[in-house]
């Protein structure tokens, strides 16, 4: 059974924190451990201040929508800004030599990095929509790599 949680906010960062206080909770309830469950805070807040900024151009009239869809081990994200949208493939890669030192990029960068999957595409009606996925690994399977750190044998 999916559960799932919608939120409306205006374009201010402010409101920022609250969107993190509803991801935290989120991911708790579908367990992920307490370091997955950072990085998902960080991606959607991420994704959502770039809703905020680029997508609608800092105008409070103009909200950013936020779903969470809770389905067993896999929590799935969708921010929905409604500006004009962009290309992601015009965003400069934040890992060239010659970004490195430019701010600008490193949210999608993140996204990218943390989430399972991530994909954009352009409301019917106006906007951006960020799609973001993470599942939790079965914990089962936890602790049976060699990666897991080193041994005291």
């Amino acid at each position: 059974m999916k559960d799932t949680i919608e939120l409306t906010i205006e374009s201010k960062y402010e409101l920022v924190e609250l969107v993190g206080s509803i991801t935290k909770n989120v991911a708790e309830m579908l367990e992920f451990d307490e370091d997955a469950a950072n990085w998902i805070d960080l991606a959607i807040r991420e994704s959502v201040i770039n809703a905020i900024k680029h997508g609608n151009g800092l105008e409070t009239d103009k909200p950013v929508d936020i779903k969470f869809t809770l389905d067993g081990t896999t929590l799935t994200v969708y921010v929905r800004d409604r500006g004009v949208g962009f290309d992601p493939l015009m965003i400069p890669d934040p890992l060239d030599p010659e970004n490195l030192l430019n701010p600008n990029g490193r949210g999608i960068f993140y996204m990218k990095t943390f989430m399972d999957e991530v994909d954009f595409s352009h409301h019917p009606e106006g906007g951006t929509v960020v799609r973001m996925v993470k599942r939790r690994s079965d914990p089962e399977t936890k602790g049976d790599t060699a990666s897991d750190g080193p041994s005291n044998d």
